[in-house]
């Protein structure tokens, strides 16, 4: 065992986290996902999402036999939703060929859709003990600062480099530990802002502390500015019912559903030549106010127009891909992050 990875592990036992949920009860299971949904989001946000959906979807084959709607509705709120696709393909995979048990192989684990390298090795070690490393962004982290690594770590040059280091200093034994702490010191110590340098075990070692400069590790990402897109929410209620369009799955909010949207302005021949509606079927039109949703990539800029109507329109009571969604009695649905927002607001609009 490295001298660095002994006095990690001396950390860890007297101040690593060891009470999350997914440490209790520990399953294959659990740990994978818990690593998937702390993927770019935070522990005290995952921790409610996490106990939700282990509660409705206690094992892999439970999982695996619920329809994607369900999945994203209890993933609803978490963001990227192509981690809950993922998952919910990788239960089908592993009850249809591993049996609905958990593979603990590496290279079979990595396999499986939405399972990075990184990921693998962490389900494995603290599951099965297995000695592999693991490299997330608290690791690149504490790696990058430690070992005065230049370059963005999202270059494959430097994550290789990282990979090499996280490599040299996994334990054969206790692995498990070992990783949990290392991403407790990037979570705990040494945090992207104001790193606490005097609480770091491995501070003696840390060459970026001795050059005065840790927070200069890692490297940024190299800024692009955000590209603005904008759209319309067309919010079709009748009854205390509205129409919610299924997205298709590939592409933002892939598998959920949302408002239909129209890019031009939606005057009322617009609305009625998208829907199919005559204009004595429109009771009133209403512009809500404009918001803007910010994505990985670029800002959306939406602005709702909801429009009352006095029937369903002809075409919708036939073959338009859609629902209903009754605002009373609301069905078990993925819905885009902003949706379920205006959603949540909708009965006070159709009262004012």
């Amino acid at each position: 065992m490295t001298p660095f990875a002994n006095k990690i592990l001396k950390w860890y036992e007297s101040y690593g986290r060891k009470n999350l949920p997914w440490q209790q009860q520990k399953t294959a299971y659990r740990v994978w996902l818990s690593e998937i949904m702390l993927q770019q989001t935070q522990v005290t946000t995952v921790i409610p999402y996490f106990e939700r959906f282990t509660e409705r979807f206690p094992t892999i084959s439970e999982l695996a036999n619920a329809s994607q709607d369900e999945v994203l509705h209890y993933w609803t709120g978490l963001g990227y939703y192509a981690r809950a696709r993922n998952l919910h393909k990788a239960a089908k995979i592993i009850t249809n060929d591993y049996d609905g048990i958990f593979p603990t192989n590496l290279e079979k684990v990595h396999a499986l859709p939405g399972i990075g390298r990184s990921t693998a090795g962490a389900i494995l070690s603290s599951v099965y003990k297995q000695p592999h490393s693991i490299l997330d962004g608290n690791v690149k982290r504490t790696l990058s600062r430690c070992f005065a690594i230049d370059g963005w770590p999202g270059q494959k040059k430097t994550e290789n480099r990282l990979w090499e280091i996280a490599d040299t200093h996994t334990p054969e034994e206790d692995a498990d530990k070992y990783n949990q702490a290392m991403m407790d010191m990037g979570a705990m110590v040494c945090t992207r802002s104001k790193p606490k340098c005097t609480l770091c075990p491995v501070s003696e070692q840390c060459v970026s502390l001795r050059q005065g400069n840790p927070e200069d590790y890692p490297e940024r990402k190299p800024k692009k500015k955000k590209p603005e897109k904008s759209t319309y929410f067309i919010i079709l209620t009748v009854n205390h019912q509205v129409w919610l369009e299924q997205r298709p799955s590939q592409g933002i909010w892939g598998g959920l559903h949302c408002f239909p949207e129209i890019s031009g302005n939606p005057d009322i021949e617009t609305l009625c030549e998208t829907f199919g509606a005559e204009k004595n079927d429109i009771d009133s039109i209403k512009r809500l106010i404009a918001f803007r949703h910010t994505f990985s990539h670029y800002h959306l800029d939406i602005t709702p127009i909801l429009v009352e109507l006095k029937q369903i329109p002809h075409f919708m009571m036939e073959d338009k891909a859609g629902l209903w969604y009754n605002l009373f009695q609301p069905k078990q649905i993925g819905l885009a992050a902003p949706v379920k927002q205006l959603l949540e607001n909708l009965n006070f609009e159709l009262h004012n």
